[in-house]
């Protein structure tokens, strides 16, 4: 094989990190912009609990969209927008680039080629846990900005950043770290896992039309799968980011698991998949979409780049 031609029957070089990241940030803007909506209303369900007044409750995803549209305007569905949209890029380009980078990793380590699906589970975990970290700040933002019980205390995301620096100093951007941690961990533990499982169940693509036709299938299944891991850290990092520290108060909601169970005890176990509909309409066809537009991109670069890519 030349330098610069890739044989009938080689394997394709891997695409550059530029491609990788580019990538993922078009997969993840088109999956939000698309259906951001969807995550307003289920962090507004997830907020919700016993001491809650009746009037300010939802009940159910269509009751929420219709009492945020007719007392605050459709605009509020898009509330929130900005902080997410500015990480949408890099959380994304981090998740497929650490997946890639744990995968090759894993895959060394057991002396595989290929990877099974215990390696694209725990690949998936690994990435999880890198990408939480990029992601705190932004979700803390985003949480402060979606509740209607607190939205009106800030003028948008840098008043947040603001008054939290103020109160809680620089590491204050980072409260809810710990169910971040477990949210994606488990998210990505079960969406690469699932992708992998599926892809090998399904017939042989034929043509790049039953292959993308694959991949959004398989990404829709494994978003259902990783929504469902994941949704009680969800629930209780959505509560312990929208708790502001009060001196001298201990925090109701703190640590994960801890939390969890508070949860379940006081408002039943079902309260740990509060948002559980708006949060899976968005992340299955989101998985889907995610993993279609990452292939798409790809494609579109091993086509620019040519060969050895190809």
């Amino acid at each position: 094989m030349s330098a610069t031609t890739a044989t009938a029957g080689s394997k394709p070089k891997p695409l550059p990190f530029y491609a990788q990241f580019s990538a993922g940030a078009i997969a993840g803007v088109t999956e939000l912009l698309c259906l951001y909506p969807l995550d307003v209303v289920k962090t507004r369900i997830q907020l919700q609990n016993s001491s809650t007044p009746a009037a300010d409750r939802y009940n159910g995803m269509m009751d929420a969209f219709k009492k945020i549209i007719a007392s605050e305007g459709a605009g509020r569905l898009y509330r929130g927008l900005v902080p997410p949209l500015m990480l949408e890029a890099p959380k994304r380009a981090v998740k497929f680039a650490a997946n890639d980078y744990w995968g090759k990793t894993f895959r060394g380590i057991a002396g595989q080629e290929k990877s099974s699906r215990g390696i694209a589970t725990l690949t998936g975990c690994a990435a999880g846990a890198t990408e939480s970290v990029v992601v705190v700040p932004f979700e803390l933002v985003k949480i402060r900005l979606q509740d209607k019980a607190q939205s009106h205390l800030y003028t948008g995301p840098m008043d947040v950043v603001g008054k939290i620096v103020k109160a809680d100093g620089l590491l204050g951007l980072y409260a809810g770290l710990e169910s971040t941690f477990w949210r994606h961990v488990l998210w990505n533990g079960g969406y690469f896992g699932v992708i992998q499982s599926t892809r090998a169940m399904m017939p042989p693509a034929e043509n790049k039309a039953q292959e993308l036709r694959n991949n959004f299938i398989s990404g829709a299944i494994g978003g259902f799968v990783g929504t469902a891991l994941n949704t009680p850290a969800d629930v209780v990092k959505s509560r312990i980011q929208n708790t502001p520290n009060v001196p001298g108060v201990p925090r109701k909601y703190n640590w994960t698991f801890p939390s969890m169970a508070l949860v379940a005890r006081e408002e039943g176990f079902s309260a740990l998949y509060k948002g559980f509909t708006p949060k899976v309409l968005r992340l299955a066809p989101g998985g889907g979409v995610l993993l279609l537009v990452v292939e798409v991109v790809l494609e579109q670069w091993r086509n620019i780049l040519g060969p050895p890519y190809k």
